[in-house]
């Protein structure tokens, strides 16, 4: 294929996956987390972003999360722009950005109201820079003390590399931004050890999928003993060893750390790429099988994540499917809308904050329970796939 069917086809798949997510993100209801962050007294980027998105599009599941399906779509295009530094292949590259891009871990960051997708978004931008004109730029790095408490990892890990590449000016600046962004923000250390560790390796595998963290663990450990190391390597493994080393006595925010891992997918595919072709044909059955595997995993993973209600069907309770949180409150407000009611009180504070945001206010004429009483008059029974899912009783107060 030419480089110029390959740009076709990635801008098409890109565009693909933009309506993608703007299709999901209308399914998922608002989660008490991002009630909190909507009306929260600290204007921080999130309440920002959130306000000026719901000021256009209106409060619905679209207007909240639209601005973070924005910067999942730019920060795969500056992964892509910035994958012509590591391959010579255009396929390649192709290659490199569909895994970033099906990431399982990157593709809730850009349904989410968190700060992730925004991190990842900053990181590429300042390599994407360092790239084009060949220099740092300590504007943004300052920028960056700004947007969240974890570019503190950033820091650290410019300092590192400063030390390789024998800057001093970077050095400089970038150790005293760590220090300033620690008396900021804290860094804090300590506890007993209660085995966190695993649970952080679990939660690095569903950001990757399994087998892909699995060979990305053995790439980060190859490139450490016998590869070149630039400053992708350089973010990514002081990442991924600093959580590593966190969890061993405390519970970590993997959001913190994986905008910062996940950026090395380069690193990966093209060391998987290169001990690929350096081996005859009847010696890559093994790497066959491990795309085929990889690519089934993958594929299944953001099924999963994306089309996820019917898993409900599965469930004995549905309590356990682990996007709960984020469903039934809007199916809830239409339904309360469509008999009229804009006011209600529900005795289950957390959906009484979720309805506000869809418009169904606090009000002591109608009283929502999940127990039936003899002054019951509806029934409102949200149901995914044809299955009961949750059970409203709606009275009249006196």
């Amino acid at each position: 294929m030419t480089k110029q069917k390959i740009d076709l086809s990635f801008y098409t798949i890109l565009f693909v996956y933009f309506c993608i997510l703007i299709f999901v993100s209308n399914s998922l209801s608002i989660s008490i987390k991002e009630v909190d962050i909507f009306y929260s007294n600290d204007t921080n980027i999130l309440w920002y972003l959130t306000h000026i998105s719901t000021h256009f599009f209106g409060t619905t599941n679209l207007g909240l999360r639209f601005p973070f399906i924005v910067f999942y779509v730019f920060s795969v295009l500056l992964a892509y722009l910035l994958s012509e530094d590591y391959f010579t292949k255009d396929i390649d590259r192709l290659i490199s950005i569909l895994i970033f891009m099906l990431l399982p871990g990157l593709n809730s960051a850009a349904l989410l109201v968190d700060n992730a997708i925004i991190v990842v978004f900053f990181v590429l931008l300042y390599l994407y820079l360092h790239k084009l004109y060949g220099k740092e730029y300590y504007l943004l790095l300052v920028l960056f003390l700004f947007i969240d408490n974890s570019f503190t990892i950033l820091y650290l890990a410019l300092f590192f590399y400063s030390i390789q590449e024998k800057d001093k000016i970077l050095m400089a600046v970038s150790i005293t931004l760590f220090i300033v962004s620690i008396i900021i923000f804290g860094f804090f250390i300590g506890g007993h050890p209660r085995g966190y560790f695993i649970d952080t390796f679990v939660i690095y595998a569903f950001v990757f999928s399994p087998i892909i963290f699995i060979y990305f663990f053995y790439a980060m450990y190859r490139i450490t003993t016998k590869e070149h190391k630039d400053i992708y390597w350089y973010i990514s493994f002081t990442a991924l060893i600093i959580s590593m080393i966190l969890s061993l006595r405390q519970r970590i925010d993997i959001a913190d750390f994986a905008p910062y891992v996940v950026i090395a997918v380069p690193l990966m595919v093209k060391l998987f790429l290169h001990s690929y072709r350096v081996r005859l044909k009847i010696f890559r059955i093994k790497h066959h099988l491990f795309v085929k595997i990889m690519l089934i995993i993958l594929i299944i993973s953001n099924a999963l994540l994306l089309f996820n209600k019917p898993i409900y069907l599965f469930l004995d309770n549905p309590k356990k499917h682990f996007a709960y949180n984020f469903h039934i409150a809007d199916e809830l407000a239409r339904k309360l809308k469509k008999l009229g009611i804009k006011k209600v009180e529900i005795k289950d504070k957390v959906m009484q904050k979720r309805l506000d945001y869809y418009g169904v206010t606090y009000g002591n004429k109608y009283l929502l329970s999940e127990v039936k009483t003899p002054t019951t008059t509806d029934v409102i029974t949200i149901n995914y796939m044809n299955k009961n899912i949750k059970k409203y009783y709606l009275m009249l107060q006196k």
